[in-house]
């Protein structure tokens, strides 16, 4: 159940194909976005992400957060798309040599990729439901290493995941610089579309 969540697109899925498109190396964006969720499952070993959950007003202000970042990171990304240029390492394409220039420090890749996937309500929500039903309290081991190695298994599988996801875009559609642009803009699109929905959903169940 927990591989097949990482397998549902979103706003990982979005924020990891952009990064292939754009940057020289995903693994910043990775890092980031692995860390962010490592955090998640520390909180919800240590009891923080029950606490979290029982009190409303924080899963509103951290959906508001995540819609406001997520619209941010989107525009940027339709504002700048990644642009074709000669001399850096990539593919060879019919117009040259395809690659994407590092205007972005890694770093920066490295806490937006947390931000990504430590602001998401939705994944400390999957975190806090899933992980326990896979628990068993008359285990040899105490439920707080059982939630951490669940929660490692979790973190395992959107490495994995995101890392074919974010080659794939990397290796296949810098091929094809009229696929990159587009791909590019989907990407951008469906982050600002998230974000939307985000707000959506929230207001929804704060007005109904």
């Amino acid at each position: 159940m927990m591989t097949f969540m990482v397998l549902v697109p979103g706003p990982d899925w979005a924020y990891i194909i952009a990064s292939g498109l754009r940057d020289r190396s995903i693994l910043p964006a990775l890092s980031g976005i692995l860390i962010g969720y490592l955090a998640a499952v520390v909180a919800v070993a240590v009891g923080v992400g029950a606490a979290v959950a029982a009190m409303p007003w924080v899963l509103i202000g951290l959906t508001f957060a995540a819609a406001a970042y997520l619209l941010y990171l989107g525009v940027r990304v339709l504002v700048e798309p990644p642009a074709a240029v000669a001399g850096v390492s990539g593919v060879s394409g019919a117009s040259g040599v395809v690659g994407v220039g590092a205007t972005t420090p890694p770093w920066l890749r490295l806490v937006q990729g947390a931000g990504v996937s430590g602001l998401n309500p939705k994944g400390l929500l999957v975190l806090v439901v899933l992980l326990p039903q896979f628990t068993d309290a008359a285990g040899d081991w105490p439920i707080p290493v059982q939630l951490a190695v669940l929660g490692l298994i979790f973190v395992g599988s959107c490495a994995l995941v995101y890392f074919v996801v974010g080659m794939g875009a990397r290796t296949v559609l810098r091929a094809r610089p009229s696929a990159m642009r587009l791909v590019s803009r989907i990407s951008g699109a469906a982050m600002v579309v998230l974000a939307v929905v985000l707000v959506v959903e929230q207001l929804s169940h704060l007005l109904g």
